[in-house]
């Protein structure tokens, strides 16, 4: 068995660029509806299938991504010159720091790392 996250977007093609440099995948040829996103080492994560759909995003996201880094604020930056937008301040618990970040569609992820206490 393996996962795939199944994210629906407007722009599969262009949507792709920016999440295969985010997660450091490869991208596979589109098969429509769908582009398939692969980790770049065999096992080594989720596919992503990013599915063209006609509607657009509306409210927030039922269920998200969470990138786990060791520099939240690096990752942060990087991501924000890929083309995100950050969504909201961040929160502190448990022990972790979370950052809410946008997709250049708009779906909302999250950049997470241990806080400093």
């Amino acid at each position: 068995m393996h996962i795939a996250v199944v994210l629906d977007c407007a722009d599969p093609e262009g949507l792709a660029q920016f999440w295969a440099q985010a997660l450091g995948y490869r991208q596979q040829p589109l098969q429509e509806p769908y582009l398939i996103l692969l980790p770049a080492e065999h096992g080594a994560g989720p596919e992503l299938a990013l599915q063209r759909v006609p509607e657009p995003k509306l409210g927030k996201n039922r269920m998200h991504i969470d990138l786990h880094v060791e520099d939240v604020d690096r990752e942060v930056a990087r991501l924000i010159a890929l083309g995100a937008t950050r969504r909201s301040g961040e929160l502190v618990e448990v022990g972790f720091r979370w950052v809410v970040l946008g997709d250049p569609e708009g779906n909302e992820f999250c950049v997470v790392g241990r806080s400093g206490g």
